[in-house]
């Protein structure tokens, strides 16, 4: 926004009387921006959302191990989305929704996760737990600083995988 309101600025003083001049020195800032908002929000996270959502729902699989009721989805560098969910046990030897839908994904051949949502009981989106963070920087290596994670559906604020995995150790 500041960067937008310092470019009019600069303009109507290099352009008062020549509206053309004026709009067309604003075009480039306009569409990269434009450029920007779309590959961040083309519906992919609205699907992703809708398939997490779809097979979220708690489950008691025996006295000692529940699952669904946190969910999540990710989105390939394919174009594929792979979904989990949290399996809970009475031990440690559980899995979250995210490590799920990984496993999901290396199933079915794949290992480059370009989007992560995960989405917790009251259907909001969730960060993943550190366990998470560091299986898909483990997987990404390089790229990890790359993946987006959506950390509020609703308003869509979205962050990368490393701006909330700093220090990693290699």
């Amino acid at each position: 926004r500041e960067e937008y309101a310092k470019i009019k600025i600069e303009l109507a003083k290099k352009y008062p009387y020549d509206i053309d001049g004026y709009c067309d020195g604003k075009e480039n800032f306009v569409r990269e921006m434009e450029e920007i908002a779309i590959s961040q929000f083309d519906g992919t996270w609205d699907k992703m959302y809708i398939a997490a959502r779809k097979v979220q729902y708690e489950r008691k699989l025996s006295p000692l191990i529940e699952a669904g009721t946190v969910s999540a989805a990710l989105l390939t560098e394919k174009g594929n989305i792979y979904v989990g969910v949290c399996i809970d046990t009475a031990c440690s030897l559980g899995m979250c929704a995210e490590r799920n839908a990984i496993a999901n994904m290396i199933t079915n051949g794949e290992c480059t996760i370009q989007r992560v949502i995960a989405i917790g009981q009251n259907g909001n989106a969730i960060p993943p737990c550190g366990a998470c963070r560091e299986f898909m920087t483990q997987l990404a290596l390089e790229k990890y600083h790359s993946i987006q994670i959506m950390l509020d559906y609703e308003n869509k604020k979205v962050v990368a995988l490393g701006d909330i995995t700093s220090n990693w150790w290699i």
